[in-house]
């Protein structure tokens, strides 16, 4: 795995954005970037082995480099699920096939805008939708929600925005402070941020919850949290 150290040296001028050079070193960046990181793929594999239903199939929408597709891989085994991961970005595809090449999942290069959800009993969506525009997340989960199995599920992971201030800046230190512990320098994080801005959207939790709510899921709640990242689960 190697080591992130794309904002030692430049800054990407129009934004962050998942080329070649992130996916050499995505593996490193999200595990060294978001608190509990590790413990949302644990629980992927856990939720799937509860909600996967057999003979259904399994998307990972957003899969980057794969982690939580193998999550739900071997969180089903045994049901005979079919399990897809897509992601847009050909940089991301290609690495992830490579890295998947004997593993019983299918990995394909798409929109997730544009993907058909069908016959779906879980569904994954692993800090990708702040990465979507506002106005098309609702209509995301929508589509998510009518291809879903009755007694399927919609995993979220996010980072997610306070509307007090003063929370506000207490989070974005303590996640300051997370990334420092793990070796990325002053210049580095300020640079991301810099990077990310306008290109990573987040929102407050009750936010996501009425757009669950919206998009027709019965029921979701938060799971997990630590600092200002969390996951929830939505039920059909």
């Amino acid at each position: 795995m190697s080591r992130d150290v794309i904002y030692t040296s430049e800054i990407h001028s129009n934004g962050f954005v998942f080329d070649d050079k992130v996916a050499s070193v995505f593996a490193d960046m999200i595990g060294r970037s978001v608190p509990g990181y590790g413990q949302t793929l644990q629980m992927v594999e856990l939720l799937a082995h509860q909600f996967a239903q057999a003979e259904s199939n399994l998307y990972d929408l957003g899969c980057s480099l794969g982690a939580a597709t193998m999550a739900l891989s071997r969180g089903s085994a045994g049901k005979d699920c079919r399990v897809i991961g897509i992601d847009n970005s050909p940089a991301m595809v290609e690495r992830c096939k490579g890295m998947l090449k004997d593993e019983p999942v299918e990995i394909l290069c798409q929109d997730i805008l544009d993907t058909a959800i069908e016959n779906a009993s879980v569904v994954v969506l692993n800090f990708v939708l702040q990465f979507i525009e506002r106005e098309e997340r609702l209509q995301l989960l929508k589509k998510i929600q009518q291809g879903l199995r009755p007694g399927g599920v919609l995993i979220i992971s996010e980072k997610i925005a306070f509307v007090d201030e003063a929370e506000s800046r207490r989070q974005i230190e303590l996640h300051e402070a997370f990334k420092r512990a793990q070796g990325y320098s002053e210049l580095e994080i300020s640079r991301k941020r810099s990077a990310l801005e306008n290109v990573l959207v987040p929102e407050p939790l009750d936010v996501h919850h009425h757009r669950l709510k919206q998009a027709g899921f019965s029921a979701s709640n938060t799971w997990f949290q630590c600092f200002n990242f969390a996951s929830m689960i939505a039920f059909k």
